[in-house]
């Protein structure tokens, strides 16, 4: 159907498109969504802020915000240098370092977390090395970490890949015959026109690091209390019949995620091409 000619179908075709869209988000995305906050307050609420005060769904919490503390901020570093290096530069790999940062796009997170299983766990290639020198990545914080790094750092690059592109290099050249060093043109000339698309990707990697579950399931070893993230100490209370725990953790799951989603609306409102450039 063409942008020409779509305003002149008949209502009755307007009506069954919008109708089939609207039906499945009620039934995919809406109805699911009402029915966690619906199952976590079925007892009312104490049960579900007490569910939430638990010492082990509050040790998840305060781990699943510490990954994502040390997560983003690394795949902010990550993603700004590639994509300058992808945007404003040519050499020799370029297509490789593409590739490779798509690269957890296309691999299930659950392959993730056995690759960090076999460098680093106990039969790894530096397993005997780490346990001689009483390190654990595996079953501990740090192997939590890097599973979560590896699914989330395409999010912020890939954002300011095209951006950085459409820009091109003229200002950032300007600025140097004007006398400005690398680090200052970086500064004052590439970080104001991208920082619309960094907190877009910033936003989107930071959901991504909160709602892992595949990579950080392999690395956890499910130690309750310690190496349990959020969906993880989920899954364990559903397990356990423990509905209302569950879906009480789960409802503030999606609180965080519909936070995420109306900075998401302040951005694109702010800056409506930002919007466009989503996944």
């Amino acid at each position: 159907m063409s942008p020409q000619n779509s305003t002149q179908d008949p209502l009755w075709v307007k009506a069954l498109v919008l109708s089939l869209v609207a039906a499945f988000l009620v039934l995919v995305l809406i109805l699911p969504l009402v029915s966690v906050f619906a199952e976590a307050l079925r007892r009312g609420i104490d049960p579900a802020l007490e569910a939430i005060a638990n010492p082990d769904a509050l040790a998840a919490i305060k781990l699943t915000l510490l990954t994502a503390a040390i997560a983003v901020p690394f795949n902010i570093v990550f993603g700004v240098c590639a994509a300058w290096a992808v945007a404003k530069h040519d050499f020799a790999g370029k297509s490789l370092l593409i590739s490779l940062i798509d690269l957890p796009f296309s691999v299930s997170p659950v392959v993730a977390g056995l690759i960090y299983v076999l460098i680093f766990g106990a039969h790894g290639w530096f397993g005997s090395w780490l346990i001689d020198h009483d390190i654990r990545i595996i079953f501990a914080v740090p192997g939590i970490i890097l599973a979560t790094i590896f699914v989330t750092f395409p999010f912020v690059a890939r954002e300011l890949i095209p951006l950085m592109q459409e820009q091109g290099v003229d200002e950032e050249e300007a600025a140097v015959s004007l006398g400005a060093n690398g680090l200052t043109a970086f500064f004052r000339v590439t970080t104001p026109n991208i920082r619309w698309g960094l907190l877009y990707g910033v936003l989107l990697c930071n959901a991504r690091a909160m709602g892992e579950f595949g990579a950080v399931s392999v690395v956890s070893g499910h130690i309750r209390g310690l190496t349990n993230t959020m969906p993880l100490h989920v899954e364990i209370l559903y397990n356990e019949y423990d509905f209302v725990g569950a879906f009480s953790v789960a409802a503030l799951l999606c609180l965080l995620s519909i936070l995420t989603l109306v900075l998401k609306g302040i951005l694109e409102v702010l800056q409506p091409q930002v919007g466009a450039r989503g996944h």
